[in-house]
């Protein structure tokens, strides 16, 4: 089994796994503004780096969010249309999962029964849910939210949002700078198919309006 795995829910990612779950090849960007300009031509190379081309894959993954709009647009039109172009099945992952999969088993190690994941929202607020490790395989609890960080429960939290607040938050120190990557995401794809759990649509997960408005109608000028 090959998947593309594709997040662009904070930075944007790519990542080629085999079944067991073995990175093949990825890249990722520290830019969380360009992800329409550089996700493409990274998934090119990154299938003409380990000699695989559309035809060889068996599935595409994609982060589903929660995560600003345009960034996560960018991924989420880029999985759609390469699945559809090389009639491959199309799956979705919350990408605060992607998260949360490596922060289960560091729970697990350290004895924490729930954790939280929360990610950076901007307008200083938080993207966030709620787990608890299981055996070191995380089990959704609450969420998604998107919110002020005050709201978070207070535990253990995974991710950069919590590094952004650590007045308010209780973050854990080796991942207070964690983002979603498509290695992750891929990885808890690989797990879930493997196991015959369900996988998400492709619908995104914006939780809250956009920026941008509709210009209203132009006043009459008298």
């Amino acid at each position: 089994m090959l998947i593309l795995s594709i997040d662009t829910s904070a930075i944007a990612s790519a990542a080629l796994l085999n079944g067991e779950g073995e990175v093949l090849g990825s890249f990722a960007t520290a830019d969380t503004r360009s992800h329409a300009e550089v996700l493409a031509p990274g998934i090119a190379a990154l299938l003409a780096e380990a000699g695989v081309s559309g035809a060889d894959l068996d599935a595409v993954v994609v982060g589903v969010g929660p995560g600003p709009f345009t960034g996560l647009r960018a991924g989420i039109a880029t999985a759609r249309t390469l699945a559809f172009a090389w009639d491959k099945p199309l799956h979705g992952v919350m990408s605060l999962d992607a998260i949360a999969v490596d922060a289960a088993l560091d729970a697990w190690r350290l004895g924490i029964d729930k954790f939280a994941v929360a990610t950076d929202a901007r307008r200083k607020e938080v993207y966030w849910a709620s787990y608890r490790s299981t055996g070191g395989t995380p089990e959704l609890l609450e969420g998604p939210h998107v919110g002020d960080p005050a709201v978070v429960p207070a535990l253990p939290v995974y991710g950069a949002g919590a590094g952004l607040y650590p007045e308010i938050l209780h973050a854990v120190e080796d991942f207070a700078a964690a983002q979603p990557t498509a290695e992750a995401l891929g990885r808890t794809a690989v797990v879930r198919l493997a196991r015959g759990l369900p996988l998400l649509a492709s619908t995104p997960l914006y939780l809250r309006e956009s920026d941008a408005k509709v210009p209203g109608p132009r006043k009459r000028a008298l």
